[in-house]
C-alpha cells in the first residue's frame, strides 16, 4: 500500500514558478515509477510528466517540456514537479500517482499504469 500527499499547489502570475511534492508512505515507493497528472475544470484528467524508479529517465507532456521537471529523492520518499513559465491553461488540480512497477511502459501517458493516486493539489495561474 502507498499513500500519497501533495503539497505545494497555490496561486501564482503567469509567467512565475511553484514546486509540487508528493510525500510517499509505505516501503515501495522507491521501487516504482511515479507520475503527475493535472485535470482542469470540466476536462479528463491528463498526463503531466513521470519518472523511473531511478530517476534517471523521464517522460513529459508535450504542453510542459521544456518547463516542468520531475524529480525524486528516494531517501525522502518524495517526488517533485518544478513548474516554471506557468501559463493560465497550466491551472488545474495536480495529481500525484504511484505506477505499478519501476519503469513505465508505453502506457505511461494512461490513468490506467497507476496503482495509487493522492488526493490532488490546486494550481491557479492568473494572467
Amino acid at each position: 500500500q502507498v499513500q500519497l500527499v501533495e503539497s505545494g499547489g497555490g496561486l501564482v502570475q503567469a509567467g512565475g514558478s511553484l514546486r509540487l511534492s508528493c510525500a510517499a508512505s509505505g516501503r515501495t515507493f522507491s521501487s516504482r515509477a511515479m507520475g503527475w497528472f493535472r485535470q482542469a475544470p470540466g476536462k479528463e484528467r491528463e498526463f503531466v510528466a513521470t519518472i523511473n524508479w531511478s530517476g534517471d529517465r523521464t517522460y513529459y507532456a508535450d504542453s510542459v517540456k521544456g518547463r516542468f521537471t520531475i524529480s525524486r529523492d528516494n531517501a525522502k520518499n518524495t517526488v517533485y514537479l518544478q513548474m516554471n513559465s506557468l501559463k493560465p491553461e497550466d491551472t488545474a488540480v495536480y495529481y500525484c500517482a504511484a505506477a505499478f512497477g519501476p519503469e513505465y511502459t508505453i502506457a505511461v501517458v494512461t490513468t490506467t499504469s497507476y496503482a495509487y493516486w493522492g488526493q490532488g493539489t490546486h494550481v491557479t495561474v492568473s494572467s
